[in-house]
């Protein structure tokens, strides 16, 4: 196996009055790998998150990337490598701006954050057409309205292709479908799939939905305490079913 593009090593994490939220937790992720994580609430999905995305200090351990501690490394930073789609439909979007407009600034992503109207050309607004429309929720015939009068379903959607405009090296999907209707989740998480897939992204994908977690992805995580309890890839992840998982989930 080649070596891995972010290794955490022996993380440590504590909040409050010397809590442990991690608990001396590795994990190696590998270019192309889809990982879906599950666990229940307090089990450090969000703070592995935050971790890697550097919105959590860690108390030791190291955080590599290609082989070089970012531990320290701001998280303005690492976006110029790691995308970020959050649960809240609100997150990752300019609420002011067009749909057209937050993809422009989203391809800057790495560079210096100008946005500039003459950006927008006829063509330009061809190509943002045409990536809307994968999403399969008329986003693409509302390139020139306020992303804060969008949908939920939409607005998340724009979110997850402002993060993968410019292909990141890792990105995150923080429970990006929780918070939708059963109906705008699975098109989106079809849609999701697509783009990861088609795109060997690198993807970290936290869901409480066992289903999506089960038929997603070539690798699955389960955190318990602060602990990776269950890590299979391939055809380990195929054989697995939703009654073996659950008797991962210690309260």
């Amino acid at each position: 196996m080649t070596e891995p593009v972010f290794s955490l090593k022996d993380i440590i994490v504590t909040v409050g009055d010397n809590v442990q939220i991690l608990k001396s937790l590795s994990l190696d992720i590998y270019d192309g790998d889809f990982i879906t994580v599950l666990g229940t609430n307090g089990a450090g999905k969000s703070t592995l998150f935050n971790t890697i995305a550097g919105n959590s200090a860690i108390d030791s351990g190291q955080l590599l990337h290609h082989g070089h501690n970012i531990a320290h490394e701001s998280s303005v930073a690492r976006t110029n490598y790691i995308a970020r789609v959050f649960q809240d439909p609100k997150m990752g979007t300019a609420p002011r701006m067009t749909v057209a407009e937050n993809l422009l600034l989203a391809e800057n992503r790495g560079r210096k954050r100008t946005l500039r109207s003459r950006g927008l050309t006829k063509e330009k607004l061809t190509e943002y057409a045409e990536i809307t429309k994968v999403m399969g929720n008329n986003l693409d015939t509302r390139l020139n309205t306020a992303t804060g009068n969008l949908s939920g379903g939409q607005r998340q959607a724009l979110s997850f292709l402002m993060a993968t405009r410019v292909k990141p090296e890792l990105l995150l999907l923080d429970e990006h479908t929780a918070a939708l209707d059963p109906k705008t989740s699975e098109q989106l998480m079809l849609a999701t799939n697509q783009q990861v897939t088609q795109n060997r992204l690198t993807a970290l994908m936290i869901t409480h939905n066992l289903a999506d977690a089960l038929k997603y992805g070539n690798r699955l995580l389960i955190l318990n305490a602060g602990n990776i309890v269950l890590d299979v890839r391939g055809d380990d992840k195929v054989a697995l079913d939703e009654a073996q998982i659950l008797k991962y989930f210690i309260v």
